[in-house]
């Protein structure tokens, strides 16, 4: 009969075996363990602050942009005041003669004329032009003796440019053939 019990062979279960890690060896990856733990830790808290610095800053975003959205035609009703303030003053004038009536209308229209150009936008008058199909829509074409085929010969509507990008086409009527 054959006796399995280590200690019969002079071993104890204190002592290392080759495929069982030593007691050191234990204490090492223990060790190694914690460090990683304190490092996820660490990582983790990171991670968490970073998400909450972004966040914040998300809403700081979306904070600034509400603003600016509400704001951002500021700086043109600030520059319209004035017109405003020039057809309030010729509509307090009790009286006075056409002419002068019209020169005030007049100097409002070149001072909000003016307004729009400030802020990128510009007439196009193509009288005497040729038609244009990017800017001008053709309402009518009548006939017009001595004016090429094609030639705006009135402008029944102004048409409007912002930046370069058409808002609003001129309405026209050309010469026929």
């Amino acid at each position: 009969m054959q006796n399995n019990d280590p200690q019969s062979h002079g071993e104890t279960f204190d002592q290392a075996r080759p495929d069982d890690p030593s007691a050191s060896e234990i204490d090492s990856l223990h060790a190694r363990l914690a460090e990683l733990e304190a490092s996820n830790a660490e990582l983790r808290e990171t991670v968490l602050r970073e998400k909450a610095e972004i966040e914040n800053q998300r809403r700081r975003l979306h904070r600034d942009l509400e603003q600016a959205r509400r704001f951002a035609n500021e700086k043109l009703l600030n520059e319209l005041l004035p017109v405003y303030d020039g057809l309030e003053s010729g509509l307090a004038v009790e009286g006075g003669d056409i002419a002068s009536m019209r020169e005030g209308i007049s100097l409002t229209l070149k001072s909000l004329l003016k307004v729009a150009e400030n802020n990128g936008m510009s007439q196009v008058d193509p009288l005497g032009q040729p038609l244009d199909p990017e800017r001008h829509h053709a309402v009518s074409m009548v006939e017009a003796p001595g004016r090429a085929p094609g030639t705006v010969v009135s402008v029944l509507q102004k048409g409007y440019v912002l930046n370069d990008r058409l808002l609003r086409p001129a309405l026209v009527a050309v010469a026929k053939d």
